[in-house]
């Protein structure tokens, strides 16, 4: 095993991340194209990042949606992906935040779930947050808006749109999995003002092809952790047992908001049902009864719960700061093999075999 300190040099040229078959696919596609990327500071999009530089394919402009959620390592992966743009001469990342009206009180998703005392919609089976602290900022940095906290002239990309009459096409990191093929399946490839594109499913990539390209093309050091808010309802157990490890101060923020939520005037908690308030049985029981309604973060479960039975928490759900080493190790044991690269040791940096990486082939048959 080789520690993979920052810095590393790559290990095969960019070119040998696609097969001729894959960067023939994706020219196109896309070769000639108004091209939007919009980089979610995870796997797949970096992965997105590098097969569009291993086919020669530059993006006209990236963009990242902040919801003033996620985690540090995700906001400083920006940072690191700026140098390695700046050197290509590719536009580099720009940052799009949603600003609400002064008049609400909070400035991010956090301070809105606190306000209204609710769960980030994802917790409910919908997804409007994504939608409203995700898709709409992107979408008025292209375009603009005309009133309001978000005003701003439409960029560049689109006034050249609307003038040549050439549709700007958005490239989305879902990649070849089981999973992210489920979500995209029933997209619509274009709406009323963008075409949609998802490069990792041309070339047929899964998320540990994503990886692989990544630590080839960039370096090791440059594979990110997983990007979700600090708070996302989709959220394993093994992702809770990382946070409370390396961030146990984010994890509280959850906990609260879930206690803000769940005891709160929007709450969907029947204690008759439950025969107990939400907040005994987080405190007293070892499971929540079954039932169709949302018990906390986890849909199903209620993190406070899982937080005191599991020993996270102390009697005031503070994080034990001095369990941080089980969580570690509880964190690595409950992580699947497809998410062998979703978290750093304390130092920030992955430990694995560099030569079974570079070993490992990326060739995937194409029609």
């Amino acid at each position: 095993m080789l520690m993979l300190a920052q810095g590393l040099a790559d290990q095969r040229p960019m070119a040998d991340v696609l097969t001729e078959a894959q960067r023939q696919v994706l020219r196109r596609t896309l070769q000639g194209r108004l091209i939007a990327l919009c980089f979610g500071s995870g796997v797949d999009s970096t992965a997105m990042i590098v097969a569009l530089r291993a086919a020669d394919i530059r993006p006209d402009v990236c963009t990242f949606a902040d919801t003033g959620g996620e985690k540090p390592p995700t906001l400083g992966h920006i940072d690191k992906m700026n140098e390695v743009l700046r050197s290509w001469g590719w536009p580099l990342i720009d940052v799009c935040r949603k600003v609400p009206k002064a008049s609400t009180g909070y400035a991010d998703l956090y301070g809105n779930c606190l306000a209204n005392e609710t769960l980030p919609s994802l917790a409910f089976g919908m997804k409007s947050c994504s939608i409203k602290w995700k898709a709409v900022p992107q979408d008025q940095f292209l375009k603009g808006a005309k009133s309001g906290p978000n005003a701003k002239p439409p960029h560049p990309l689109w006034l050249e749109s609307l003038a040549s009459g050439q549709r700007i096409v958005k490239l989305i990191g879902y990649d070849s999995g089981k999973a992210d093929l489920r979500r995209s399946k029933n997209l619509k490839p274009a709406d009323a003002d963008f075409d949609y594109c998802y490069p990792l499913q041309l070339v047929r990539w899964t998320r540990r092809d994503c990886v692989r390209a990544i630590a080839l093309g960039l370096g090791a050091h440059l594979v990110p952790i997983k990007s979700a808010c600090f708070f996302c309802p989709a959220s394993k157990h093994w992702e809770l047992y990382w946070l409370a490890a390396h961030y146990p101060e984010l994890l509280e923020q959850a906990l609260h908001m879930e206690r803000n939520a769940l005891t709160g005037r929007h709450s969907r908690f029947d204690a008759v049902e439950f025969g107990a308030s939400w907040e005994e049985l987080v405190r007293n029981a070892d499971s929540f009864p079954s039932s169709n309604t949302t018990v906390g973060l986890g849909r199903s479960f209620a993190w406070n719960q899982w937080a005191r039975v599991n020993g996270i928490v102390d009697g005031d759900f503070k994080v034990i700061r001095s369990e941080r080493s089980r969580f570690i190790a509880m964190s690595d044991a409950l992580r699947g093999a497809d998410n062998a690269f979703d978290s750093r040791g304390a130092d920030g940096c992955e430990v694995f075999d560099l030569d079974d990486l570079a070993g490992e082939q990326i060739e995937l048959a194409l029609d």
